[in-house]
């Protein structure tokens, strides 16, 4: 080969090849003729090796292991779609729509739902340069790398524009993932349950060499600002299909309601005709203008939905049933059955709920029960199909943990083990809880590497978190002198950057909120204040100093009493007091600011952590509540926000915001 414009033909032949092998499943050469041409390939890269270009099909080599992959905050956040089981609500979503059109029937594509892994590609001038996971849905990973060892992800496209951003799912076909299955038995390894769960595994390894053994492909099903590049959603597809864009053959058109029913009835027998697994459909407005028209909640856009296929159900026996102790004390009752495979995983535990449950089901060692997975993601017992010989499951009476006797509060269907924070279940759950981006935001500090340092004997308590050293991390599992140096600095950044309020509500006490531990942490300033308070005073008078705290009910002034004077909690609040554990709080300007004479209420999954959240609210004068009523002005509504707060917005009318809107507002100009 004697110009590099030849070159560049032959990069372009092996890439359209790869497509119409990986991406449209239709190739048009022998296997032996694409080798032929691939090694043609390497071979004129090595004798030219400037002439190399990213996106050529042999840049897919694996990169060296990562301890850590990036984040990335999207502009456009991955929302989620509301649900529906039944026609009825998929007929209410219809007449929503054709509603807030003011009567206009919209043209709906139907898409199948894949059972994947969700994944978002960013195209600059036609050349692959980020994939990120979906994460909160605002942030996600950097899984580029990973992603470009795929063959059905293009790493050029054809006739490109500027920039493309595209979404779709990672996913396992099920041919394939039975023969990884197959020959992993076959060596003796450990099976792996679902083709889901393993392709999300697989894209966030840290060893190249491991993604490249695990068969993954891709669909892209969505355009962000698919109206740059056509009018509707089913042309933008068409539009990067063009490009080389993997998209799904199976879409289909509705124009009208029977159109569209008789659209998801047509899948209702097909969802195991496809290679790969279907959790349910997709049904979504065409047109991109309508959909702007129709706009979206704080967590779903009104313009689509998900039509979940009928969960399936299962028989097995019912083995045992054992208790599952959180931090809060609560105890609940879990189902062990003999493992029976479910939608696509091994399922060996159920829900039972709680013990009343457990009392009304009549439940027997050895009964043949009937399960299926609530919602396609728990599984939980539904009956007793045939009685067991075993005996009658009672309610325990004491803590498998720590051996307290139970206890059922006035009010509250759980048991309950009073021993907070003497109880080794408990402990497991506060340390994790304390660590998590809720309380204290230590990066790293996960479950997995919570129950490894309890395990160890390193943690006992979550004042040892402040105790740990590199030294001891590198004597932990998958711990390298970097990854026990970044932990170390993590704990001490969480340390220095805390809030007395983020503090007190990391510890876990019952009623004690994040919003209502700022005006409890603005009264006393710092931990060792108020625990002065505490000791100043009988119980019942500090109870009465803390009730005149504004949102301070009894309930809530009791549990802290009751905290502050517990034995164990003592210990553990004399170490982190030695510790310098001893954040001060800033006090919020009582008048002025830009949010001056507002009310807010925080809620849902946001990019900062919601305690940095609150904090500038009240610094610009903003007031925080805890729960929406007509003296809200505004709900900030991140991703996953519930119903009820989305209902009281509504009932109230409460103006509901994004983090986008909040920002705006604290910087708008005073008056």
């Amino acid at each position: 080969m004697s110009t590099q414009a030849e070159y560049l033909a032959l990069v372009h032949e092996v890439a359209e090849h790869d497509r119409r092998y990986h991406v449209e499943a239709a190739p048009t050469i022998s296997d032996v003729e694409y080798d032929t041409l691939y090694k043609r390939l390497e071979a004129v890269e090595r004798a030219h090796p400037d002439w190399k270009v990213s996106w050529s099909p042999t840049q897919r080599a694996g990169h060296t292991p990562v301890s850590d992959f990036p984040k990335v905050t999207r502009d456009v956040a991955m929302l989620s779609l509301d649900n529906t089981y039944n026609e009825e609500d998929l007929r209410q979503f219809f007449d929503r729509c054709v509603k807030g059109l003011d009567g206009d029937v919209p043209v709906f594509s139907v898409e199948p739902k894949i059972d994947g892994f969700g994944i978002e590609l960013t195209y600059v001038d036609g050349k692959l340069t980020l994939a990120a996971t979906r994460g909160d849905g605002r942030i996600g990973e950097d899984v580029t790398s990973n992603v470009r060892l795929l063959r059905s992800v293009p790493l050029s496209l054809a006739n490109p524009v500027e920039k493309l951003v595209v979404r779709g799912e990672i996913y396992m076909r099920k041919d394939e993932f039975a023969a990884m299955n197959a020959a992993r038995l076959a060596a003796g390894e450990e099976l792996f349950k679902n083709p889901r769960n393993t392709a999300a595994g697989s894209i966030k390894q840290m060893d190249p060499a491991e993604v490249k053994k695990r068969p993954m492909h891709v669909i892209l099903y969505e355009v962000v600002d698919g109206e740059r590049i056509a009018s509707g959603h089913i042309a933008s597809l068409e539009r990067i299909r063009g490009m080389g864009v993997p998209v799904s053959r199976h879409d289909a058109k509705a124009s009208n309601w029977d159109e569209l029913i008789a659209a998801v009835h047509a899948w209702e027998h097909r969802r195991d005709d496809l290679p790969y697994e279907l959790d349910g459909l997709v049904i979504k407005v065409d047109d991109f203008a309508q959909r702007t028209a129709l706009g979206r909640t704080a967590k779903f856009p009104r313009w689509a939905i998900a039509y979940k296929f009928p969960a399936r159900q299962v028989t097995t026996t019912l083995k045992s049933i054992t208790t599952y102790v959180g931090r809060t004390g609560a105890v609940t009752p879990v189902a062990n059955l003999e493992p029976v495979e479910l939608s696509g995983t091994t399922v060996s535990n159920a829900s039972v709920h709680n013990w009343d449950q457990v009392k009304r089901l009549g439940l027997r060692i050895g009964d043949r029960v009937l399960i299926e997975k609530a919602g396609e993601i728990i599984p939980q017992i539904l009956s007793v199909t045939e009685p067991g010989p075993g005996p009658v499951v009672e309610e325990p009476k004491t803590c498998r943990f720590c051996q307290s006797d139970l206890v059922r509060e006035e009010g509250r269907v759980a048991l309950l083990c009073p021993n907070r924070l003497g109880c080794p279940a408990q402990k497991l759950g506060a340390i994790e809880f304390f660590a998590s981006r809720a309380g204290m935001n230590i990066d790293g500090f996960g479950e997995k590497v919570v129950q490894q340092v309890v395990d160890a004997g390193l943690v006992t308590d979550v004042a040892d978190i402040f105790t740990l050293t590199a030294i001891q991390l590198l004597g932990l599992e998958r711990f390298g002198k970097t990854s026990a140096n970044n932990l170390v600095a993590a704990i001490a950044k969480a340390k220095d950057a805390a809030s007395f309020s983020r503090l007190l509500y990391s510890l876990g006490i019952p009623n004690v909120g994040s919003v209502i531990a700022r005006p409890i942490a603005q009264k006393y300033r710092k931990l060792s204040a108020l625990r002065a308070a505490a000791e100043a005073k009988p119980s019942d008078e500090f109870v009465a100093e803390l009730e005149e705290i504004e949102g301070v009910g009894g309930t809530i002034a009791t549990n802290l009493d009751a905290f502050l004077r517990d034995a164990n909690a003592k210990v553990v609040l004399d170490k982190l007091a030695a510790l310098g554990v001893d954040p001060e709080e800033e006090v919020a300007s009582a008048a002025g600011g830009v949010l001056a004479g507002k009310t807010f209420v925080v809620t849902g999954t946001l990019t900062a952590p919601r305690a940095d959240v609150q904090k500038r609210i009240e610094a610009a004068g903003g007031k925080v509540a805890g729960s929406v009523s007509k003296k809200t002005s505004y709900l900030v509504a991140g991703a996953d926000t519930g119903k009820t707060k989305l209902e009281a917005a509504e009932k109230h009318g409460v103006t509901v915001i994004d983090e986008a809107g909040l920002e705006a507002l604290l910087t708008a100009a005073p008056g």
